[in-house]
């Protein structure tokens, strides 16, 4: 009995040590708050990593914790984009509430769709969450008088954020208020990685026999994270109706799931800053790249890929420089 409750309050211990704040967690939100003042000719610029940031983070949930990989992810996010879209324009222009009804659109549909994805291996899982954003969108291409078809959805209209601030052409609004929606969600998916919760989807990730021979319930767990990832996807794309007022169908297109996978292999997955570093990083060289070379920018963001898979993470960048050290178990 003792080794037990030793046992156990070493690992609630572990947990509560996981749950503190590391300095380079301040220096990042201190960073993200002073480009405000410093740099505020690029806000648009910083709204789009906020929000590519938050996309990333929903696809890490599932991916990096669960063990699910998904060439669809694109499909939350460009539910919640014409969901917000759609209901500022015929309901009500109040950015929270659309905020909420795209997140509880997408989550919803992460839901219904997570029976699908989660049957079969990997590869299945794969062509199904392909099959399902590939579906969404052309049925998005056909509704337009819905959602605008290819013209795109317009007349979108935003209510100034909580009744009292305008989205101005600057971005200086939007990018605070991203900013603080960023904030809030990586805050509380911190908590749900480092919770019980979290170390049971570890287990399943490691090894979903021996986490099924001590009683963890696999598929509960997995649909629970993926609806979770899907309200997080529809936010961010959400966020992205909102900062520019408009919706088209790109929203929804391929590159978008591939390019949020990029963002992840370029920041590391299973580390939840690492969607938020691999973000800034990718925008910030697709902006430099495709100031240099407009036509050819993606062939270097792929020699980049290429060489972190050929030479390795932590020997090419180090960045063991600013990620804190792995736990025990593989965890980060």
């Amino acid at each position: 009995m003792s080794e037990t409750r030793t046992s156990s309050t070493a690992a609630a211990d572990q947990l509560v040590s996981r749950t503190r704040w590391r300095a380079f967690e301040v220096a990042l939100w201190l960073s993200a708050v002073a480009v405000i003042f410093l740099l505020p000719s690029k806000m648009l610029l910083f709204t789009e990593i906020a929000i590519l940031a938050l996309f990333a983070i929903s696809l890490d949930l599932v991916l990096g914790y669960a063990g699910i990989v998904s060439l669809g992810h694109a499909a939350f996010f460009g539910l919640g984009a014409y969901s917000a879209g759609l209901f500022a324009k015929h309901v009500f222009g109040d950015p929270t509430l659309g905020l909420l009804v795209a997140g509880l659109a997408s989550a919803a549909f992460g839901f219904l769709t997570s029976f699908l994805v989660l049957r079969g291996s990997d590869l299945t899982r794969l062509m199904t969450t392909l099959g399902i954003a590939l579906m969404l969108g052309e049925l998005a291409n056909r509704l337009d008088s819905v959602t605008g078809g290819a013209d795109g959805l317009t007349g979108v209209t935003m209510r100034p954020i909580l009744g009292l601030f305008e989205f101005d052409l600057w971005g200086r609004n939007g990018y605070i208020y991203s900013l603080i929606v960023l904030f809030v969600l990586t805050m509380l998916a911190r908590r749900i990685v480092h919770s019980p919760f979290g170390l049971s989807l570890r287990a399943i990730k490691s090894n979903p026999v021996r986490a099924a021979m001590v009683a963890v319930p696999s598929n509960k767990r997995l649909v629970t994270i993926y609806t979770v990832a899907a309200a997080y996807a529809g936010i961010a794309g959400a966020l992205l109706t909102q900062t520019t007022g408009f919706v088209s169908l790109d929203v929804l297109a391929f590159h978008r799931s591939a390019d949020v996978l990029l963002v992840l292999v370029l920041g590391g997955v299973g580390y939840l800053y690492g969607g938020i570093i691999g973000a800034i990083i990718f925008t910030l060289l697709r902006d430099v790249l495709s100031e240099l070379t407009p036509q050819y920018w993606m062939f270097w963001i792929g020699l980049i890929l290429v060489a972190i898979v050929l030479t390795g993470r932590d020997r090419l960048t180090r960045l063991g420089s600013w990620r804190p050290a792995r736990q025990a178990g593989g965890t980060r």
